[in-house]
């Protein structure tokens, strides 16, 4: 096999990683990809987000798989193209796609799938949403309903922030999906398809608010752990009876097969489970924790989703350890990120023993990595338990140096003092 992967970041970096370990891939590329990616394989400065210039890429490279990372090159048709172009590629259609690029798409395919979810509101003016906001109450959840790079989503106390938030979204051109608040533990599932038959990931946990304790805005993700002890039984089994195949079923009779990986967000409420979002890709950073852990070869996996033959692979097999993924981040991230900074102490780091350091927000110049995006890069530490693989990230993340860069103190935390609980009829059905 020769695979194109495209996408700059830490997803990108985790996928390159286990690609190059499968003994059936030959050849390995990235585009546009990152200075930690390009120690690993050949990098192509293209525009991931055109389709002509992917197409011609995969074409000039004989690629006989293409995988999508990021979601802006699916809502920009480049699994299109490819597609039309006869090479098969990881990761769904621009209509496939719009599972993430619009909250009220989503809304209405579980609604018709039967699916779990939070009630909700699309809203479209300030007398809209304060009306939703009054109606479901604190905390207010409002989303944007496009593409916002995991940070167009604010849980507040404070109805002004709320109210603010949206009309910031309706300034910019767009609507917003006004939700209940779901209470519970969150998780996060990957479910591949190849637009009709379903295979699991091992469930991940991440950290979306930029500071400890769950305090300060939203951010893409500032890290995650897998596995879950603490999730009840069989609600692997239940995610996908009660949501990623009616809504895989559900997307095939409209259509739009959906072919590539669902990434579920649940909440585990009183209730039992619900839905908070999907997306149309692997999820960052809980792709680097859960690839970490994956020992069934990657490749033959993604091309049998992008080929309709995810129904012929074996089962997948899983390493026993625990894997925890710690991001540092730039200064003055999620805001306006100050970039262009040295990082160092990246061959200190990669010296601890069951750890390795994956690029994301990085680039060279004069042959040294700086800092060049908001989140710069994940620490991953394996270990026996979790606090074994907790303080393997951060031994390794304690030797790279970075001014100004932030990280949380407590990934995964909460969970190696086994004090994370699930209510109600979640419990009932473990």
């Amino acid at each position: 096999m020769k695979v194109l992967v495209l996408g700059p970041g830490g997803r990108e970096h985790a996928i390159v990683r286990a690609l190059v370990a499968d003994p059936f891939v030959r050849e390995v590329h990235a585009a546009p990809g990152n200075a930690g990616i390009a120690q690993d394989v050949p990098t192509h400065a293209i525009d991931a987000n055109d389709p002509a210039a992917v197409v011609g890429l995969a074409r000039r490279l004989g690629s006989t798989l293409v995988v999508i990372g990021p979601e802006a090159p699916l809502a920009a048709g480049v699994a299109d193209a490819l597609l039309e172009a006869d090479i098969p590629v990881f990761g769904p259609t621009r209509a496939a796609a719009q599972l993430e690029a619009s909250k009220a798409f989503a809304k209405q395919v579980m609604a018709a799938a039967g699916v779990p979810t939070a009630m909700a509101r699309v809203a479209a003016t300030d007398e809209e949403a304060n009306e939703a906001l009054c109606t479901f109450g604190a905390p207010y959840v409002v989303k944007d309903d496009g593409l916002a790079a995991g940070k167009g989503v604010v849980v507040t106390e404070d109805l002004a922030e709320a109210r603010a938030h949206a009309s910031a979204c309706f300034a910019a051109g767009g609507t917003v999906v006004i939700e209940e608040y779901l209470d519970g533990p969150e998780v996060s599932l990957f479910v591949l398809s190849d637009g009709r038959t379903v295979v699991p990931l091992a469930p991940a946990q991440d950290f979306k608010r930029i500071h400890d304790a769950d305090e300060g805005p939203n951010t893409g993700g500032m890290g995650a752990y897998s596995p879950l002890e603490w999730v009840p039984a069989g609600l692997v089994d239940e995610v996908l009876t009660r949501v990623a195949q009616p809504v895989i079923d559900e997307m095939a009779h409209r259509g739009t097969p959906f072919a590539g990986v669902l990434y579920v967000g649940l909440a585990l409420t009183a209730r039992g489970l619900r839905v908070i979002e999907f997306n149309a890709r692997f999820g960052d950073p809980e792709t680097q924790a859960v690839l970490a852990r994956l020992t069934t070869p990657l490749g033959g996996v993604l091309l049998a989703a992008a080929r309709g033959a995810l129904d012929q692979i074996d089962p997948l097999n899983w390493s026993p350890e625990t894997a925890v993924a710690v991001v540092l981040a730039s200064e003055n991230y999620p805001d306006t990120p100050v970039t262009g900074r040295r990082v160092r102490g990246l061959k200190k780091a990669a010296q601890v023993e069951r750890a390795h350091v994956l690029h994301a927000g990085t680039a060279l110049r004069d042959g040294k990595v700086v800092s060049s995006g908001g989140r710069v890069l994940a620490v991953v530490g394996l270990g026996d338990s979790l606090a074994d693989a907790r303080a393997t990230a951060y031994e390794s993340l304690g030797r790279i140096d970075l001014e100004g860069g932030q990280f949380r103190t407590d990934i995964a935390l909460t969970a190696s003092r086994s004090e994370i609980t699930v209510a109600g009829p979640a419990v009932a059905r473990a």
